[in-house]
């Protein structure tokens, strides 16, 4: 069975919760990790930890991104994965949310991954070969009440990652897009004491990416959804 391999990772709007979960499992089955944020003064000890190398880039400006992959590839090598992790809501009655507000919220969670993957998709195609993996929510297939934003731009994603999968898939990229169907767990929410389970585990998620990632090409997943065991459908 053939298997993708990787040598340079780089995971855009990384933070605390998954994005740490991914580079420890990444960086521990010897891949480099580059992590992108527009702040990255909180990612010292994630680098620290695993030899990641942060950079700053707002993922919303084509002149950051596409600058954000020439240091990454100077530095330590052309991404042959890449991750979109980035979000952006706004929350309130729909009547009173602010345009501006709003049109912020879709740039960062589709506008950004439309830019990212533009230029993982301009490096991979020559050799026929790399990933580009998508991070979705809830909100990917259920727009829910005062978050017009967040869904908007999540549904965008989970469309570019639709077109992108039936366009790249054939010419060796693996397109894939994950809707986390729930809360993620983390030091700074738990789930409540009488709802155990009831929230993911960053780094059970983070399994789950790197098992797709090992699918052979004769059976690929464009989209997997992820949700807590306990659920009542």
């Amino acid at each position: 069975m053939e298997h993708p391999k990787y040598k340079i990772a780089l995971i855009v709007g990384a933070g605390e919760g998954l994005s740490a979960s991914l580079a420890r499992l990444l960086s521990a089955q010897g891949i480099r990790v580059a992590l992108a944020a527009r702040k990255i003064e909180k990612l010292g000890a994630l680098c620290s930890e695993t030899g990641a190398k942060a950079y700053a880039c707002n993922a919303t400006e084509p002149e950051e991104v596409e600058r954000l992959f020439g240091l990454v590839e100077r530095e330590l090598g052309t991404p042959e994965l890449v991750v979109y992790n980035a979000s952006g809501r706004t929350r309130g009655p729909f009547v009173d949310l602010v345009p501006a507000d709003v049109e912020q919220a879709i740039a960062i969670s589709a506008y950004g991954g439309f830019l990212v993957a533009q230029q993982a998709a301009k490096r991979m195609l020559p050799n026929k070969h790399g990933a580009i993996l998508f991070t979705g929510a809830s909100a990917s297939v259920k727009g829910y009440a005062q978050s017009a934003s967040f869904a908007m731009g999540k549904f965008a994603l989970r469309g570019l990652a639709q077109s992108l999968a039936r366009e790249l898939s054939p010419q060796g990229i693996h397109i894939a897009h994950f809707v986390i169907d729930g809360g993620i767990r983390s030091a700074a929410r738990t789930e409540p004491a009488d709802k155990p389970d009831s929230m993911l585990d960053p780094d059970a998620i983070a399994e789950s990416y790197w098992n797709v990632l090992q699918q052979p090409r004769s059976a690929w997943s464009w989209e997997l959804e992820l949700r807590p065991w306990v659920e009542k459908f």
